[in-house]
């Protein structure tokens, strides 16, 4: 695996943008659009996991990343739990379901890969250069 030069090219991120576009794409649904507090949270849950990922690689350092790792995997957990009660509301079919809590727990997984590999690296992070 080649350096990383920019947060963009992480599968990490990559796959946490796409859960973003889908969940913005639920959201403007008919019966989901109008439930404020759901949809500004589950909203909100999913930009935590891609700017985390995004903010923790820009400090430069490998514990600093790590920690922005944590908050954007338990950001993840927040938005596979909104996902039930969306479904739970009749918000998405099953199928909309799957398909995002799918993609949630394969972004989740990529984040725990990532902080695991980190964590065992002697990396430091290039502030420390």
């Amino acid at each position: 695996m080649g350096k990383i030069e920019k947060f963009e090219e992480m599968e990490a991120w990559q796959k946490a943008r796409k859960l973003t576009r889908g969940i913005y794409s639920i959201t403007k649904s008919n019966g989901f659009h109008k439930d404020f507090a759901l949809k500004n949270q589950i909203r909100k849950a999913s930009i935590s996991v891609m700017s985390n990922i995004a903010e923790g690689f820009e400090r430069s350092g490998t514990s600093e990343f790590v920690q922005f790792l944590a908050i954007a995997k338990g950001s993840a957990g927040e938005v596979r739990s909104q996902l039930y009660i969306a479904l739970d509301q009749d918000y998405i079919t099953q199928k909309k379901f799957k398909d995002l809590d799918d993609l949630t727990d394969e972004t989740s997984n990529l984040i725990g890969g990532l902080m695991k590999y980190l964590r065992k690296t002697n990396i430091k992070g290039s502030k420390f250069k």
